[in-house]
């Protein structure tokens, strides 16, 4: 367990002063926004014939399972290498799949499809080397502020670059946008700064071994695996089912894509909002504001379930968002600060693959449930399940302040 030794003089200083900080954040909102582009930049391929649909859902597979694939193996690597050099590598594993994946498309969907899994690799393999360079880079007592920082990013990521990759789409082609992606992903893997050093090597053990380590610590912490099981229950069910039955609902109930549209701006500025209330605000219970913050996510579905005003809708997406970001603020922390640092990355691996992981599954799945039993049905235990699952979490006592209190 890592305690706050920091001097007076860091805790007085705003982590934005911090140079390191900079670079970090620098190149994790470029990794951010190139993985938030891949996906709209193909779709704009569809729209000018260079791809069919069946095609873009070939290629957006094989990113993920990529990413899917990289994670548990990145976060060995990370814990048993220097984590900067495997964000380099990382970094550049997507930048030269780019040009790769811009040679082929159109031409080629195997070859394609091996460019675009291996973009995703890079993008998985990244994620939890990121998460572990934080916790070098930033002194405790500033990584709530850095993490709400680095989720700052991305909202403001996700409201913006629509437009500006729209806008640029009128003077560059498909191609010319895949390999700015490729540029963003060399700024991904130059920029970081080093860590504190290289962890203490695994002497020896096989990777399976290693990774068997990062789930026993995960095991050693309750309040983790109690808040992972929240999270992925909330992101396989109420976020699959949102995603799925929000556009039918806009087009069918109020008969206009303004519901859909509104709905996705409120969610990123509510989120935007709870980032910036966590970058100040110290809750005494941080544990149990984060899960109530992701019990808030129920009413999206229950929105979508009763027949109430377009902006009643509109209202509890930017209510759900602003939920979801107090919860990843102190998630990540709190990760970071109670987790033993040479198996960090392990355990943040185990984040990712499971948060992101699930939600693939759980869109598959919901528009069968949908079929099957109805959609009242199916956004009914969804949001059941979104109430219950962080309820269940917070009856974990470490779960009060995700982790022993430190009086």
């Amino acid at each position: 367990m890592v305690h706050d030794t920091a001097p007076p003089a860091a805790k007085a200083r705003s982590v934005l002063r911090d140079s390191a900080f900079l670079r970090l954040w620098t190149a994790t909102t470029a990794s951010g926004l190139a993985t938030w582009a891949l996906p709209f930049v193909l779709g704009l391929a569809v729209l000018s014939r260079s791809l069919t649909a069946v095609e873009l859902g070939v290629l957006l597979a094989a990113r993920t399972t990529g990413f899917l694939a990289a994670v548990p193996i990145s976060g060995v690597l990370a814990d048993r290498y220097a984590r900067r050099q495997v964000v380099l590598y990382s970094g550049l594993t997507s930048a030269i799949a780019a040009p790769v994946l811009t040679a082929f498309l159109g031409n080629s969907l195997v070859l394609a499809a091996v460019a675009a899994a291996a973009m995703g690799a890079g993008q998985g393999a990244c994620r939890p080397a990121f998460s572990a360079l934080t916790a070098e880079v930033v002194e405790p007592v500033q990584r709530q502020q850095a993490n709400a920082a680095m989720t700052m990013s991305i909202r403001v990521t996700t409201l913006v670059a629509p437009g500006l990759t729209a806008l640029l789409a009128l003077v560059v082609n498909t191609q010319g946008l895949l390999l700015g992606i490729g540029a963003l992903w060399l700024v991904a893997a130059l920029v970081p700064p080093a860590g504190s050093g290289q962890v203490p090597s695994a002497d020896g053990k096989g990777f399976v071994t290693e990774f068997l380590d990062g789930v026993r610590e995960a095991r050693r912490h309750p309040w983790f695996l109690a808040g992972l099981g929240a999270l992925s229950a909330v992101i396989a069910t109420g976020y699959s089912a949102t995603g799925v039955v929000l556009p039918l609902v806009s087009r069918d109930r109020y008969g206009t894509e303004a519901v859909l549209a509104g709905a996705l701006t409120a969610y990123t500025l509510g989120a935007l909002a709870g980032a910036v209330l966590m970058a100040r605000w110290r809750p005494r219970a941080a544990g149990w504001t984060g899960l109530f913050g992701l019990a808030l996510y129920g009413f999206a579905p229950l929105a979508l379930l009763l027949p109430v005003h377009p902006f009643v809708v509109i209202a509890v997406y930017a209510v759900a968002g602003l939920g979801i970001d107090l919860f990843n603020v102190p998630w990540f922390t709190a990760t970071q600060r109670e987790v033993e640092p040479s198996k960090l990355a392990r355990v943040s691996s185990l984040d990712f693959l499971l948060s992101y992981g699930l939600a693939p599954a759980g869109l598959a799945l919901i528009a069968p449930a949908i079929t099957e039993f109805g959609t009242s049905a199916v956004l009914i235990v969804c949001a059941v399940v979104c109430f219950a699952a962080p309820a269940i979490a917070a009856l974990v006592p470490s779960s009060r302040d995700f982790g022993p209190r430190h009086e």
